[in-house]
């Protein structure tokens, strides 16, 4: 089952064509369990695509609504996302069984495909949890932190330890 399900037949695109797409309540219950989100509220995608030959390219923007655990309380923190993307659909590449695939930084937005059809879906969740914030926080993270005795990153860091030392070598 797809989180998103948009699967767009490679016979069916033209180039140029635009696309809007709004998650229904069931694609945001399964990519808010995939993304291991608290909820989300609202997610769509403004799309435009290339079309040469096997090779797709989707570019526009996605929005959403949502709500993530803090990474210290476990409390629901809202967040929004807008954020521009661009993928490139691109056919699978036939690699040997002793052969490895190297890809470069430029390949990152890669998604291959069978080439029968392209799951543009599932590429636009995999760039909604690429936009997240990894450490949500709420407001009264830095509080519990605290009293749980996790020092800052000021307090930890390399500059805190030489000034401890510093300090230290004045008594």
């Amino acid at each position: 089952m797809s989180d998103f399900a948009h699967q767009l037949n490679l016979s069916q695109i033209r180039d140029g064509q635009r696309l809007d797409l709004s998650a229904d309540e069931a694609e945001r219950a399964a990519i808010t369990e995939r993304l291991g989100l608290d909820g989300l509220e609202r997610f769509d995608a403004h799309v435009a695509l290339e079309r040469e030959g096997e090779k797709v390219r989707a570019a526009g923007r996605i929005r959403a609504v949502l709500t993530q655990s803090c990474v210290a309380t476990g409390e629901a923190v809202p967040a929004h996302v807008d954020e521009p993307f661009e993928i490139l659909f691109l056919p699978e590449p036939q690699v040997g069984a002793d052969e490895e695939l190297e890809l470069s930084d430029e390949d990152c937005d890669v998604v291959f495909h069978d080439g029968a059809a392209v799951d543009l879906g599932s590429a636009l969740a995999d760039t909604l949890g690429l936009a997240l914030d990894p450490y949500p926080r709420s407001p009264n993270a830095d509080e519990v932190l605290r009293s749980a005795g996790v020092l800052t990153e000021e307090q930890a860091g390399p500059f805190a330890a030489l000034a401890k030392l510093k300090g230290l070598a004045r008594e």
